[in-house]
């Protein structure tokens, strides 16, 4: 069984440990009221973004959240929160080393240079990873943050662990496109299950605000092609979607338990097209670049 399979299915026991153990790390995390910015690269990018937006949206105070490389140097916040697995990104490393205030690493090697990088940091060393590919680490470090927020999470782990057990919908095996849409918080989760998708299987895959779909992107829908909602639709979409003759896929569940559901269909399309879902061609487990 390849590495990212037993990933995959290690999330509900990791995000059980994440959310018990999220209040103790308290002083290690941003508090009620503080100006935070979040970064990462490519799935902690994603990551960032949907603890970005639900920090903000539910009151706990002013949060942006960027690609590592784009952090605004010249801005001041009252904490940065750097999400790396590796801790080696080149990136993450020069933003924590530009920025004169407050810094909070989520990574999970306590070996790596983040540690020594940043003021605190917390080390999810229980969910790291052998694949390229990230499923665990990062909706781990997501349920840590959500917990950190008063979430309770119980219900969205069972969700997750219905997930791994419910059959395959083979009616996917075939779509030529998948397009990935959220709303809030969700839309960051979205991001990643197109990347996710895209990683994998080398799939064609998008992602948009659901607002935003029906603002050119959704022209591209018709028979043949996946539209995946997560979280609950907009008004008026569903019908719109419908009326494409697109598959169309909306649930009950967590954004973060219906992604487990999309890392299983990328590592199924990826082994049926003769591909290594722990390995995707021209990737590896960290970005480090060579510096002036």
């Amino acid at each position: 069984m390849p590495h990212v399979s037993s990933e995959i299915r290690r999330q509900p026991e990791s995000w059980t440990r994440a959310t018990s153990i999220a209040p103790s790390l308290s002083a290690a995390l941003p508090r009620p009221g503080e100006r935070v910015a979040v970064i990462g690269c490519g799935t902690s990018w994603f990551m960032a973004e949907a603890y970005a937006t639900l920090r903000e949206s539910t009151g706990h105070g002013e949060t942006d959240y960027f690609a590592a490389a784009d952090l605004p140097l010249d801005r001041s916040y009252d904490r940065l929160v750097a999400i790396t697995r590796s801790g080696t990104t080149t990136e993450v490393l020069s933003a924590l080393a530009g920025v004169s205030f407050p810094t909070t690493t989520i990574t999970a090697d306590a070996s790596s240079p983040v540690v020594a990088a940043a003021d605190q940091s917390i080390v999810l060393d229980f969910a790291d990873e052998q694949s390229v590919v990230q499923t665990v680490f990062a909706t781990t470090a997501l349920m840590l943050l959500r917990a950190s927020l008063g979430e309770q999470l119980g219900g969205v782990i069972s969700q997750a662990a219905q997930a791994l057990s419910t059959p395959h919908d083979p009616a996917l095996d075939g779509a030529q496109q998948f397009t990935f849409l959220g709303q809030g918080w969700a839309h960051g989760v979205a991001r990643e299950a197109a990347l996710k998708m895209r990683e994998s299987a080398q799939a064609w895959t998008e992602a948009y605000p659901q607002m935003e779909y029906r603002h050119g992107p959704i022209s591209i829908a018709e028979p043949g092609r996946v539209v995946w909602i997560f979280g609950q639709p907009v008004r008026g979409l569903l019908d719109d979607i419908k009326a494409t003759g697109a598959t169309l896929i909306c649930d009950e569940l967590d954004p973060v338990a219906d992604l487990v559901r999309v890392q299983l269909l990328a590592v199924l399309l990826a082994e049926a097209r003769a591909l290594d879902p722990d390995r995707p061609r021209n990737l590896s487990r960290s970005v480090v670049l060579e510096t002036q």
